[in-house]
């Protein structure tokens, strides 16, 4: 409720005409709110009943997929016809109700021990996110052997190996990294970087290109509206996954499900660079794009909680969560340097050579996606004699 209230204070200050710094101020602030996703997961394994557990665990994965489909064409009819602030005071009115509505549902907390937060932990990985994102964003403007370019990517890896070796000796770490020894919960963080860093561009691709006009020689010039009902297909499909994928791991390995997911996910990619001049050619893009990220999101925290006690569910999930957004700024950030590259002095609309670099790009880093399921495949045979077998509660026919 302290984060839902951080974010609700957020959307205040970047509804309000105080400049682009409070802007950015307000942005940062909404930015805790990624960090509800864990407490909810950890809420759930506290006060769920045990055969209810992990298919609530689930849902909350797939939810976060497919509020993007929400999220987006709400905004854009709000941006249309109120303009951008108008977008920010609904989050906060949305985010108030949720707080009204966490008071009522949320059970009260089991009782823990007190840990200290790892502050020193938590600054070495701030440092290192940043400076990666650093180095992908301002690649253009710095070039790429530059030095300041070359001295961000070493802070950003001497960061991770300082925060690695503090992490493993520090008695109450932000971040317990032994558990990544297991093969699950390390196939798990190795396949969110890499499935954000490849798909979650694609959101923000097509909602620019679709509102490029077609003075630009592509694009549908259409409205904010419009552009934000894009990603109507992908909640959908984000949805469906989640339900398929439930009875998937029933049969099969997570490792391989989340393989095959990421093929689904190259299948979308490949669609948007070679049809997106096509509106239902887009709109099946988007809804593989759903499909594949909402099978993986379901995926994901089953080969988590396969892997860690239930005291370190919170942490783990953590660190899965800053992994995955790390993923989708690299990727974005990524995406934007290749729009950028192809802008010209004389337009602020890029070339579509943007769009086909980005793309490929994001193909790439799905390639490595399969690639790495496919390493880190346990070839497990029985996964009805795992914790994902609860997955299945819901649909198990008692007699």
């Amino acid at each position: 409720m302290s984060a839902l209230a951080i974010v609700a204070m957020g959307c205040v200050l970047a509804a309000l005409p105080l400049g682009f710094e409070w802007l950015l101020v307000g942005r940062a602030m909404q930015g805790v709110g990624l960090g509800l996703v864990p407490l909810a997961i950890t809420a759930a394994r506290d006060g769920l009943p045990e055969h209810k557990r992990a298919s609530g665990i689930t849902l909350i994965g797939v939810t976060t997929a497919a509020g993007l489909g929400i999220g987006y064409p709400i905004a854009g009819v709000l941006t249309e016809y109120g303009g951008l602030p108008a977008a920010f005071w609904f989050g906060a009115a949305l985010t108030v109700i949720t707080i009204s509505v966490a008071a009522w549902a949320l059970p009260p907390n089991p009782d823990r021990e007190p840990r200290r937060l790892d502050i020193v932990g938590a600054a070495l990985l701030g440092v290192a996110i940043v400076a990666l994102l650093l180095a992908c964003s301002q690649g253009p403007q710095w070039g790429w052997t530059s030095l300041a370019l070359l001295s961000s990517v070493a802070i950003a890896v001497v960061a991770t190996c300082v925060w690695t070796w503090w992490e493993l000796r520090h008695q109450t770490p932000l971040v317990n990294v032994r558990l990544l020894r297991h093969p699950s919960v390390l196939a798990a963080n190795v396949m969110v970087v890499l499935v954000g860093a490849g798909i979650y561009p694609l959101l923000s691709l097509v909602v620019r290109y679709v509102q490029t006009p077609a003075t630009a020689g592509y694009g549908y010039g259409y409205s904010a509206a419009l552009a934000g009902l894009m990603l109507v297909p992908y909640s959908l499909g984000s949805f469906l996954a989640s339900r398929i994928a439930v009875r998937a791991m029933r049969r099969f390995s997570l490792e391989a499900l989340v393989a095959a997911s990421s093929v689904v996910l190259i299948a979308s990619m490949v669609l948007f660079l070679t049809t997106r001049a096509h509106l239902l050619p887009l709109l099946a893009t988007m809804a593989l794009a759903g499909f594949g990220i909402g099978a993986v999101f379901a995926i994901n925290p089953a080969q988590i909680h396969r892997g860690v006690p239930p005291d370190e569910t919170g942490s783990a999930n953590s660190f899965y969560q800053v992994l995955r957004y790390v993923g989708y700024s690299v990727g974005s950030a990524l995406s934007a340097t290749f729009l950028v590259i192809n802008t010209s002095e004389n337009t602020n609309q890029p070339t579509e050579n943007g769009y086909t670099a980005a793309a490929w790009t994001g193909i790439a880093a799905l390639v490595l996606a399969v690639a790495a399921a496919l390493l880190l495949h346990r070839n497990s045979t029985k996964p009805e004699t795992m914790e994902v077998a609860h997955l299945l509660a819901p649909y198990t026919v008692r007699r």
